[in-house]
Formats: C-alpha cells, sequence, structure tokens
C-alpha cells in the first residue's frame, strides 16, 4: 500500500527553467505539498503560490542553507550552453550535480530526485524497448550524455553512503512545451534560424536517416511524473519517462505531410560540425550522435509502480512547441523570456552562437 507525506517542503534547482516552471505549477496546486523552494542563479519577480524564491548557483552557492528543512531535493539544474566551454558545462552539469547530492544528504532530507535523462543510457536498440537496467555509460562524443552519465555515478556514491535517504532518478526524453520555445530554440538552432519557418505547416522535409528515432514528452506531463516521485514513497531507483508514438522518420514524415529525403549519417553529420565550427548554429555534432545512440525506452515501470499516464501525446507536444518557435513564445522566467537572446537575437551572436548563455 501506498503511503504519502502531507504538508512537504520541496526545494527544486533549476526551478526556473523547462521543467522547473511546470513543476513550481504543479507542486504548487498540491495540497500534500506546503511550500516549494525555487532554487536558480536568476530569480523571477513574479510571485507564484506557496513558493518561495532562492538566489543560488549549484556549482558555487550554499546549498546547505537553501535546504535546512526541506523533505525533499529535485534536482533540474543543467546547463545545455555554453556548448564551446566544457569546463564551464562540466562545473555547474557534474559538479554542481554533486554538490547537490551531497548537501541534501547532509541536510538530512528525505527524498532526492534527480533529472537524468534518456542521454546518460549507452549505445542501444531502436527496433525495440529497453528497460531501466540498461547501461548508463553515456555515448562518448556528446558532452551533455557524458555529463549525464557521470551525474549518474555521483548519485551512486551518494546512495551508497546515505542508505537512508530515498533517491529516484527519472530518465525521460526529449522533453518539449509551448513556453519553452525560445529557450530550446536559442539552445538548439541559433539566431540564423528564422522563426516562421519552424511553424508545423512549412515542415516538409524529413531526413531519412539509420537510426533517426527518439522518444519526446510534454513539459507537464514530466512535471506531473517528478510530482509523483517526489510524494509517492514508494518510488525509488530508475524511471524511463516518454509519451508515444516514438518519434521515427516514417511517424514524422505522416504527421507533417512532409517528404522523407534519403540522408548519410556521414554526410549530416560533417555539415552539423562545420555549421558548429563556422559559428553559424550553437549544437555540436554530437547532439546528432546521441540520438541516433541512445535506445528507445520502455516506459512500463513508471505506468505500472507510480500510475504515471501522459496526457499529450509525443507529436503534440512536438507540434507545441514549433508553432510557440513561430510565434515566438515564452514564459516569464529568465531562461524563458522571448527577448533573452536580446534586441534582433543580438545578444546570441555577441556570445559566439553557443559560446556562453546570453
Amino acid at each position: 500500500m501506498r503511503t504519502e507525506a502531507p504538508g512537504l517542503r520541496v526545494a527544486i534547482t533549476g526551478a526556473t527553467g523547462n521543467v522547473g516552471t511546470a513543476l513550481v505549477r504543479v507542486l504548487g496546486a498540491d495540497d500534500r505539498v506546503a511550500e516549494v523552494v525555487g532554487v536558480a542563479r536568476r530569480v523571477p519577480g513574479e510571485p507564484l503560490p506557496k513558493t518561495t524564491w532562492r538566489q543560488a548557483d549549484v556549482a558555487t552557492g550554499d546549498l546547505a542553507g537553501v535546504f535546512d528543512g526541506v523533505d525533499a531535493v529535485v534536482h533540474l539544474a543543467w546547463l545545455i550552453q555554453p556548448a564551446r566551454d566544457e569546463e564551464t558545462t562540466r562545473r555547474v552539469n557534474v559538479d554542481g550535480s554533486r554538490r547537490v547530492f551531497e548537501a541534501a544528504a547532509a541536510a538530512g532530507v528525505g527524498t532526492l530526485v534527480h533529472a537524468s535523462s534518456v542521454g546518460a543510457y549507452s549505445l542501444g536498440p531502436k527496433d525495440r524497448a529497453v528497460d531501466e537496467d540498461w547501461p548508463t555509460d553515456g555515448i562518448e562524443t556528446s558532452f551533455y550524455s557524458r555529463h549525464k552519465a557521470d551525474a549518474e555515478r555521483a548519485l551512486d556514491r551518494v546512495e551508497r553512503e546515505h542508505p537512508r535517504l530515498r533517491v529516484v532518478r527519472l530518465r525521460p526524453g526529449l522533453i518539449f512545451q509551448r513556453e519553452a520555445a525560445q529557450e530550446i530554440r536559442r539552445y538548439f538552432a541559433g539566431p540564423l534560424l528564422p522563426s516562421p519557418l519552424v511553424r508545423p505547416a512549412f515542415v516538409r522535409v524529413v531526413p531519412r536517416l539509420p537510426r533517426l528515432v527518439v522518444q519526446g514528452v510534454h513539459s507537464a506531463d514530466v512535471a506531473d511524473a517528478y510530482r509523483r516521485a517526489v510524494l509517492d514513497e514508494s518510488a525509488r531507483g530508475a524511471y524511463n519517462v516518454a509519451a508515444e508514438p516514438v518519434l521515427d522518420p516514417d511517424t514524422l514524415a505522416r504527421a507533417f505531410g512532409a517528404v522523407q529525403v534519403p540522408a548519410s549519417a556521414r554526410v549530416v553529420r560533417a555539415l552539423a560540425d562545420w555549421t558548429y565550427r563556422a559559428r553559424l548554429q550553437p549544437t555540436p555534432p554530437g547532439w546528432l550522435d546521441l540520438a541516433l545512440g541512445v535506445p528507445v525506452m520502455d516506459v512500463s515501470r513508471i505506468r505500472d509502480e507510480l500510475g504515471w499516464a501522459p496526457r499529450h501525446s509525443a507529436l503534440d507536444a512536438l507540434k507545441e512547441l514549433l508553432d510557440g518557435m513561430a510565434r515566438r513564445q515564452g514564459a516569464d522566467t529568465p531562461p524563458l523570456r522571448p527577448d533573452a537572446g536580446g534586441p534582433g537575437r543580438l545578444g546570441e551572436f555577441v556570445t559566439g552562437v553557443g559560446g556562453r548563455n546570453p
């Protein structure tokens, strides 16, 4: 029988980002949560129900003070950019994650929920789904994947050293929502992409790449998965999180009425590498290696054990994101603001198109 703790104080690192904003909303609306402590480097000015904002950098801040008296910590803080400065991203993603885990354990927090990713998985099959026991050694050519795998190893150590700490790690697929549209455009497409061209009605070509098979999920559904992981005391270990359908070339072509064009992974990777080195776009080719390398995930465990079921299909979530990009939509937090790149996207140009955060 499940037991659920009432009146919890829950701290969320990275609370102003794509998933963080959705999770603040769903926890704030849950009667079993007394207070949400939103932790971010840049806190928003707008108050939210039950939410107290704390300014802290996970790489350098006083996390012990932030977590004092907290019942659960959800660790979402993560850097996608600056991709060209791995010393900075690793300091936040790996060293910062380790600091969060250790500070939560030292503060006597009862529950620690970590935002891992499908990107933590090693090379795996695309023609069948794997469960949470698949190796998590990452894809070596992707800094994001290496960091996710290293963060999991740090979490393993804390879990072994603190057996009373309930540890949960969620491994979602690609996460989409309208409010994150401009953040995702900045991180992955850069300032040279005209927003109207990503309108779903304009998607007319889909590359037919071997192993281009990925999974998506809406941010609100991921937030619900985190809510369940926090509140359900039976939740432990790893859970895959993704919605149907799996996004492959056939599915995307049907959904958008697009034509499939045969493509070579080697040629596409070479083009991605050249445009990245030329600073025409901010995404290193390791992201393509990640998409082609990680396995398809089986989400049976979170459905069966925590009762999680997505309200949005992966296609609907993707279409919502693309429509949000085309309409230049976002949210009122520093990472998600539509104007975060500056007037005319000038900030994205002067920071080197992926060189560092605007």
